[in-house]
């Protein structure tokens, strides 16, 4: 059903929910082919650590956190990319980098080589950012400010959706239907890269938006101006350099849990490995519930205010929900499972309290939005590399509640930068049209 604003443009009922139409099955797309490259989040640091030897627990821990390296590049590049070449060849080459290097890594395990294991793993990580971010990119060239957050919000409940949660609800049931252990692992990362296949394929063919193929920075720009204008922009203005850093921040502990809750939960916890990937998915499912609505609540409410109360504040309470609730149950009983489950939740719906810093980041310049983007999506994809690097500087001293406390200490930094990220089109005013 399509009806016509005051202004003559035609809207169907997929615009007025938050999702621009004309980029639906760009959305879809997104799903499933992040639901591919998520299959392997839960398992991979166990999987590594029994194909290289038990003896390179740390080893592991440093090819996942450089993976967050080359994940943050591809992140920035998303940006800087769709800017200059337009953000539907951006996918392109990231769904490349993917589905190569994604073969690479499996034959690089299968060999035990760990120099092949890190170099092919470290490429790969370039490829989702690359092929997701770019959309996003795509998405606020098109969207109207009225329902900025709201879209941005519908770009996470896709992005979510896949990693990890239907990534992690697909390896419960493909590793034990590939015979389970250590080649079921392998055999379900292998059938993700199907997955990465059809929503490539729904991305590519079905969204026919004609700004997506063409360049977005103005034309007087040079390619260097552009490629270095996220850069730039971050040195000259320091409300981007806090905006980076709670972005930053706020998924970063969902990745340091990826590396050290599966053996918590599965094995010294006494759940297993299907429990916890089942943990995983409820955690996450919440998360994908709250995203489209936290994102319309912060075109209501308030995008800063909605972040510092709902994002920041409330994600630190339900960070340490899921970490102390476990270890409080009877290890392995049912009735604990559950609460941990719920504890865990809570986290996973609050974090969907910082989607409106997706609309923040672009109104803070509005001259430069393509910058600003570049920049917001390098801070999506370096979540990552810090949630990794605080598991690797943090655990060999202060252990895994150590870990925990390091991210609640960065949420409490990212309280204090949120306050500052005021925009015009965040006022009361602004919000009314």
């Amino acid at each position: 059903m399509s009806t016509s604003t005051a202004e003559g443009v035609h809207e169907t009922r997929l615009d007025r929910i938050g999702i621009p139409h004309v980029l639906r099955w760009g959305f879809l797309g997104v799903l499933i082919f992040m639901t591919g490259n998520g299959v392997e989040s839960n398992f991979i640091s166990p999987h590594m650590t029994e194909t290289l030897g038990n003896d390179k627990v740390d080893l592991v821990a440093t090819i996942i956190t450089m993976y967050g390296v080359s994940a943050l590049v591809g992140s920035y590049l998303s940006g800087a990319l769709s800017d200059l070449f337009g953000p539907r060849r951006v996918m392109l080459l990231g769904f490349i980098v993917w589905v190569v290097f994604e073969a690479l890594f499996i034959l690089s395990l299968n060999l035990e080589s760990i120099p092949l294991v890190f170099l092919t793993y470290f490429m790969r990580g370039f490829g989702y950012p690359l092929f997701a971010f770019s959309f996003l990119v795509w998405i606020n060239s098109v969207v109207p400010r009225k329902r900025n957050g709201t879209a941005v919000g519908w770009f996470y409940v896709m992005f979510t959706g896949g990693l990890p949660t239907l990534g992690s609800l697909f390896a419960v049931f493909s590793i034990p239907a590939f015979g389970g252990g250590h080649n079921g692992e392998t055999m379900t990362m292998i059938a993700s890269t199907g997955l990465v296949v059809v929503g490539f394929l729904f991305a590519w063919f079905g969204v026919k938006e004609p700004r997506g193929r063409t360049r977005l920075a103005p034309a007087e720009d040079s390619p260097r101006q552009v490629l270095l204008s996220g850069i730039t922009l971050t040195i000259k203005e320091p409300k981007i350099l806090m905006g980076f850093l709670v972005r930053l921040i706020n998924t970063a502990p969902e990745f340091g849990m990826f590396i050290i809750l599966p053996t918590i939960i599965a094995n010294d916890l006494g759940w297993g490995q299907s429990r916890w990937l089942t943990m995983t998915v409820i955690v996450y499912a919440g998360n994908i519930l709250f995203n489209a609505a936290f994102g319309a609540l912060g075109d209501k409410f308030g995008w800063q205010r909605s972040v510092k109360w709902f994002g920041v504040f409330g994600s630190a309470i339900g960070l340490l929900l899921w970490w102390y609730v476990p270890h409080m149950v009877e290890p392995g009983s049912d009735w604990g499972f559950v609460l941990s489950v719920l504890a865990g939740t809570v986290f996973g719906i609050l974090l969907a309290g910082f989607v409106p810093m997706g609309a923040i980041m672009p109104a803070l310049v509005p001259e430069h939005k393509g910058a600003a983007m570049a920049m917001y999506t390098t801070a999506a994809g370096g979540a990552a590399f810090l949630g990794g690097a605080v598991v690797a500087v943090v655990r060999p001293w202060g252990g895994d509640v150590g870990v925990v406390w390091a991210f609640v200490a960065l949420y409490a930094l990212a309280f204090v930068l949120v306050s500052y990220l005021k925009v015009p089109d965040d006022t009361a005013g602004a919000r009314q049209h």
